[in-house]
């Protein structure tokens, strides 16, 4: 087994010769969340949604109350209100956001997820963030798209200052070059992979997947490896208690501290936050006709609940390495 992994990295030195970035290291690991650990490893945030959704965000205890929070043995569902038909008042439909109680810097996270929420109006989103501070905090978007149109969308958002090289060593598709979260409504450095069934039903189909970060003062990564894709690590496959980077090859998004340093500047200690609103600034506005979804966000959420049986994420765990 050990012959092989050297063999893939010797393999990954003479196909990437000509580019002088290195990634990775070794990390051990920190957090295994798998099932009922979430209860103990995050905190639910019921308060306004920040993003100007049709949701109401609820507390632990109603989340269990009303399943919208269930775990199993290998399994967490995090999902939104599919039964209630709502007046044109009031917060919105139910649903839930969680923030984990530890905050990281260097490391490595990974998310084993099975499935995603899916359905015109909604707009899931896995990510790292220092709320308390934003934008100067920093802000990492590792899954993010609204009404099931791929792909997903892997972008920072950080103060002035902090910019992108256009060419670099990733699998992904750069957009905008400047993360300063003034520029261009909020939109962040981005990279997408129209190439990889990465997000919304298509994700789904596939029985999901693992999104890999990894942050460290000299780049942020993300990896993502679908379910059944025979080239995904077997250490990440099978949660190992000890990971390294330098063996996964390049990454769908590979964001270098060339001309955003240093990285502790733009980005300080982030929580890892689960969450799904409906509608708002993104998936509520032009993005909701241009994918052909009926009505109008906000009537659609309203009088449709069982539009959203599909809106829930399962993970199988979530890995912290450090």
């Amino acid at each position: 087994m050990w012959l092989r992994w050297i063999s893939v990295a010797v393999n990954l030195l003479v196909v990437f010769p000509a580019f002088p970035q290195t990634f990775g290291a070794t990390y051990i690991l920190s957090e295994n969340i798998i099932g009922d650990a979430f209860y103990s490893h995050f905190d639910w945030e019921a308060v306004p949604d920040p993003n100007h959704g049709r949701v109401n965000y609820v507390d632990q205890a109603t989340s269990v109350a009303q399943n919208l929070t269930y775990a199993s043995s290998d399994s967490f569902i995090l999902r939104t209100d599919y039964t209630s038909v709502l007046g044109i008042d009031g917060p919105g439909r139910n649903s839930v956001r969680i923030r984990s109680k530890n905050t990281y810097t260097t490391h490595v996270a990974i998310f084993d997820l099975r499935h995603m929420p899916q359905g015109c109006g909604t707009w899931p989103g896995v990510k790292e963030v220092k709320e308390s501070d934003k934008p100067k905090g920093g802000l990492v978007d590792i899954v993010e798209g609204v009404n099931d149109q791929p792909p997903n969308s892997i972008s920072l958002h950080t103060t002035e200052g902090c910019t992108m090289p256009a060419k670099r060593r990733q699998k992904g598709v750069s957009g905008q070059l400047d993360c300063n979260s003034l520029v261009n409504a909020n939109e962040g450095c981005k990279v997408t992979d129209p190439a990889l069934p990465d997000y919304g039903p298509q994700f789904n189909v596939m029985g999901g997947g693992w999104y890999v970060l990894e942050r460290t003062e000299e780049h942020i990564s993300v990896w993502f490896w679908t379910r059944h894709d025979p080239s995904v690590p077997f250490e990440i496959k099978h949660g190992f208690l000890e990971v390294d980077s330098t063996t996964w090859g390049p990454p769908v998004a590979y964001f270098p501290n060339d001309d955003c340093n240093p990285m502790s500047k733009y980005f300080e200690e982030h929580n890892i936050i689960i969450n799904l609103t409906l509608c708002g600034d993104w998936a509520g506005g032009p993005a909701y006709e241009q994918a052909g979804c009926p009505s109008t966000c906000a009537d659609f959420v309203n009088n449709n609940p069982a539009a959203f049986i599909e809106a829930y994420f399962d993970f199988a765990a979530v890995r912290v390495y450090i």
